[in-house]
């Protein structure tokens, strides 16, 4: 007599969990524990890392990633601006940035930065500007098309009702149309903060003082010193404090917009 189909879905749940603890019982049996506890559970390797880990790098994670994060969202505001304007000028030029730093890859922004942009310009960042300018400029492009979907899901009555009232289409986009938009779009915002977080990162390429180290470049140093990975472990867990608690509050956020989703094409066309 054939199985039904719900009786089938339990059968094969349960061979899955059977399953799962045989593998999580082999791997307990034939694992070298102190060999593990040796490579990632490192006490007196972990306790050399504070507070210089939470003083220094911790800090500096997110100060860079701030200072990235304030200009990526002011010049992403600005590029989708320019997308949707009538003047096709504004609308190549930000369709052009958006694409080309979208394609290529952030390391190379922040090795232009460090090394491209004082020789042709003579303009020098200190560490904290590079980190800052270089996500500013990588991160823009993304936030851009974010912003770009929000004001795009503003309801066309919203803004036909402020034109109604004798608002110029300068006043409707501040004072109606930007707020509605940064409202819809505050749950992706808050995971393109976690991108910028992570790649903060980046900035340990451009040669740095123990006084400027962030998580990364800290752990790495640290594990030079140290044949263990304990240190990667332990920025690894910074890193979480700081991305846990914003992918939290990015899905609360979603909750309260209502789970509003929005869509941000993968490419456009010049």
């Amino acid at each position: 007599m054939a199985m039904s189909k719900r009786r089938r879905s339990t059968l094969s749940r349960r061979a899955q969990y059977v399953l799962l603890l045989v593998v999580a019982l082999l791997l307990a049996f034939i694992a070298d524990w102190g060999e593990l506890r040796r490579s990632f559970f490192d006490v007196d390797t972990a306790r050399e890392m504070f507070p210089g880990i939470l003083t220094v790098a911790f800090k500096n994670t997110l100060l860079y990633t701030a200072f990235g994060f304030a200009i990526a969202l002011a010049l992403g505001l600005v590029l989708a601006l320019m997308k949707l304007s009538s003047v096709a000028p504004y609308r190549w030029l930000a369709t052009i940035y958006i694409e080309f730093f979208r394609g290529v890859p952030a390391l190379l922004v922040f090795i232009a930065i460090d090394t491209a942009v004082p020789l042709a310009f003579g303009i020098a960042f200190d560490t904290a500007s590079k980190a800052g300018v270089a996500l500013g400029l990588a991160g823009g492009a993304y936030i851009a098309e974010t912003i770009r979907a929000g004001i795009q899901a503003v309801p066309k009555g919203q803004i036909e009702a402020a034109r109604s009232l004798g608002m110029s289409p300068f006043r409707t986009t501040v004072t109606v149309v930007i707020p509605q938009a940064f409202r819809i779009v505050l749950p992706p915002l808050t995971n393109e903060l976690i991108l910028l977080t992570k790649d903060s990162s980046l900035i340990s390429v451009v040669g740095l003082t123990r006084a400027e180290y962030e998580l990364t470049k800290f752990g790495r140093e640290t594990l030079s010193q140290n044949p263990t990975l304990t240190p990667i472990l332990v920025a690894g867990l910074c890193y979480l404090i700081i991305t846990l608690p914003l992918g939290h509050l990015s899905r609360h956020l979603e909750r309260r917009t209502g789970g509003k989703k929005i869509k941000t094409p993968a490419s456009t066309e010049v």
